[in-house]
C-alpha cells in the first residue's frame, strides 16, 4: 500500500550532452578581426580580460581571480554551444592566453551584435 502524495519512483528525464556542436566564429590567430583588441591583448591582457568579463555581464575582477578566465571561457563556450571541454579551456588559456582572450572578445562581439 502506498500513501497518497508519496513519490515512490523518480520521473525519467532526458539528459542532454553538455558539449556543444558548434565552433568559434574566428580562429585563435585571426588578427584581422579587430586590430585594436589584438593590440590590447598583446600589450595588456589583464585590461582586456577585465573588459571582456564586464562586457559578458560578470564582475570585472573575475580575470584577476585564479581560474577566473577558465570559468569565463567555459561559460561562454557552453552558452554559445561551442564544442570543447574544460580541459581545452584551461590549456588554451594557459598556452595561448592573450590570443584566446582576443578570440573570446571577438566571439562576444559577434554573438551580441
Amino acid at each position: 500500500m502506498s500513501l497518497p502524495g508519496v513519490i515512490t519512483q523518480q520521473p525519467l528525464t532526458e539528459r542532454r550532452p553538455l558539449i556543444g556542436t558548434g565552433s568559434w566564429s574566428s580562429g585563435i590567430c585571426d588578427l584581422a578581426g579587430n586590430i585594436p583588441v589584438c593590440i590590447l591583448g598583446a600589450l595588456c591582457p589583464q585590461i582586456l580580460g577585465c573588459h571582456l568579463a564586464h562586457s559578458y555581464g560578470e564582475n570585472c575582477c573575475l580575470p584577476l581571480v585564479p581560474g577566473g578566465l577558465i570559468a569565463l571561457r567555459t561559460h561562454m563556450r557552453l552558452s554559445y554551444n561551442i564544442e570543447g571541454t574544460i580541459c581545452d579551456d584551461a590549456i588554451m588559456l594557459m598556452c595561448c592566453g592573450p590570443c584566446e582572450l582576443c578570440r573570446m572578445t571577438r566571439e562576444l562581439r559577434t554573438r551580441s551584435g
